[in-house]
């Protein structure tokens, strides 16, 4: 099977580039792209609140998955790369039209595989340098980060954390991964952003 993956962020960008381009190239391939996955949504949105989500559930060995590129998998390469790892553990075969690449269970991918496995792992000791940063000039602004004395509300450990919050969640991290590094519960943090109404559209 062989499946045509199409995203863009808003309503004023079309699909018909993406198209043009991956049609241009299975022809070029010599393949037909059997099923199109379209969908307008922003590449911050977790994988399985996506149409991307149930392609990837139902893809098997040997399918492939063309796109016009890899950006178009996810917003930041650690979601590109767990998304990358999920498709060539199956065995499914990705071409990325204009980065020329096509990732698959063979050597040559699994090199590319693993330079992208570092550029995420740069990317990650990025965000947790930057996250340190908000975090110590909110300390140095007198900004209480942690729980006040006496009180049992755990909410209140993450005041003066929206904009680190919501930095993290615009560069695609997960509320696990969030709440980890934050030092709290996942329900903490989710209560906290229902809160202070935290939302990434």
């Amino acid at each position: 099977m062989i499946y045509g993956y199409i995203r863009v962020s808003t309503d004023k960008q079309t699909v018909e580039n993406q198209r043009f381009e991956i049609q241009r190239y299975a022809k070029k391939s010599k393949l037909v792209v059997n099923e199109w996955i379209e969908e307008t949504i922003s590449g911050t949105i977790n994988p399985n609140k996506r149409n991307l989500g149930k392609l990837l559930s139902k893809t098997q060995k040997n399918d492939i998955i063309i796109c016009s590129e890899l950006s178009r998998l996810g917003r930041n390469m650690f979601m590109i790369m767990s998304i990358l790892n999920i498709l060539m553990e199956r065995g499914v075969i990705i071409y990325a039209v204009k980065e020329h690449y096509k990732l698959g269970d063979d050597i040559s991918s699994k090199v590319l595989a693993f330079a992208f496995s570092i550029s995420a792992e740069i990317e990650r000791s990025l965000i947790s340098q930057r996250t340190t940063e908000a975090l110590r000039r909110k300390k140095a602004e007198g900004v209480i980060l942690g729980r006040p004395k006496g009180r049992r509300n755990t909410v209140c450990k993450l005041s003066g954390c929206e904009d680190t919050i919501r930095q993290m969640l615009l560069e695609g991290n997960t509320k696990v991964y969030i709440s980890q590094y934050l030092g709290v519960s996942e329900s903490t943090l989710y209560s906290y952003i229902k809160e202070k109404k935290i939302y990434i559209y």
